[in-house]
């Protein structure tokens, strides 16, 4: 999540070229998890050279000096049942640290503090490449130095060690020690996606290269939520019935970019819309927002049946990304 120096060792600098992408292994992804189903990417690395941001296609899913790519899932309850972080090719491990507690923080600590990283782990595979993994869950870790892995082996578990505001992997891959963007490792300062080479993630990976807008939570409720309750992941807890004082709709939604407009629609059992409303544009880029709608019980209480909701992000009315969900009351 944040801009992490080696785990221990290393200097934030995005140059490779295409020499060093001609020459790179092939990597399998790191996490095992479905990328736009059960996990999202929330930040990749920052390809502008100055005080600003930018992703490796000119959007804005980065931050400033942003050294890596932020895998992440949808909530503490996904991380408390267990997601593997998983070695993109065969090495050796370098080093690895696995006692510091889960513990959703953005604390005060340097950013070049070496803990920000968390648990985690620095695999060495050879030619000059290598891999660092971060915010990893206490204990999970299943190598230690100088242990050999495989492709694709398991190494622990997606945690929020380190200074992390929520559940994922930080991977950041060097090679001759310079950071370099997996998704767009011959992109230079003035260049965006279209002008660079491939993805170094195996393609029979099938490895959605970029994804933002992304609608990452969304359900239904028996009134207010907050952003803490979606991201402990119990909300069918609160499912609303007959006797439920208010539907609400909720979503949180990832990867926004100024002038988008988040859009909550609620319908009935009737197809009748009990309640509709489109937020107002965003004036900049946002790593995250949550919104819920609803509508209060009627008197008769809430008629059995199907209730839908629809959630849009839209820009200038055309929609950018749509999820729909129902229940059964």
């Amino acid at each position: 999540m944040i801009k992490h120096m080696a785990m221990f060792v290393g200097a934030l600098v995005l140059e490779c070229g295409v020499a060093c992408a001609s020459d790179a292994p092939r990597f399998n992804f790191p996490v095992a998890c479905i990328l736009g189903e059960t996990c999202v990417i929330q930040n990749y690395v920052d390809h502008d050279a100055g005080p600003g941001w930018r992703d490796f296609t000119c959007g804005a899913m980065s931050y400033d000096g942003h050294d890596g790519t932020d895998i992440r899932i949808p909530s503490l309850l996904a991380q408390r049942n267990g997601v593997g972080v998983l070695s993109i090719a065969d090495g050796t491990v370098l080093r690895s640290r696995m006692e510091m507690p889960d513990r959703p923080t953005l604390d005060e600590s340097p950013e070049s503090d070496p803990r920000a990283c968390g648990n985690g782990l620095v695999i060495d595979h050879g030619n000059g490449w290598q891999s660092q993994y971060c915010h990893m869950a206490q204990g999970s870790l299943l190598v230690r130095l100088g242990d050999r892995v495989k492709a694709g082996q398991r190494l622990g578990l997606i945690g929020y060690s380190g200074r992390a505001a929520f559940p994922h992997l930080h991977l950041t891959l060097r090679h001759d020690g310079k950071v370099v963007d997996p998704f767009a490792p011959d992109a230079t300062d003035d260049q965006c996606s279209a002008q660079t080479g491939g993805s170094l993630f195996d393609t029979t990976s099938k490895i959605t290269p970029y994804i933002d807008r992304f609608i990452l939570n969304a359900g239904f409720v028996d009134g207010p939520v907050t952003t803490d309750e979606i991201e402990q992941g119990n909300l069918e807890m609160r499912a609303p019935k007959r006797a439920s004082e208010a539907v609400v709709i909720y979503a949180r939604v990832v990867g926004l970019s100024a002038g988008d407009a988040l859009a909550m629609t609620l319908i009935g059992p009737d197809g009748q819309m009990l309640a509709q409303k489109v937020f107002d544009p965003l004036d900049r880029p946002k790593a995250q927002i949550m919104q819920f709608i609803g509508k209060k019980k009627p008197e008769r209480g809430w008629p059995s049946g199907t209730y839908a909701a629809v959630i849009s992000v839209l820009r200038q009315g055309k929609s950018l990304a749509e999820k729909r969900i129902f229940v059964q009351i």
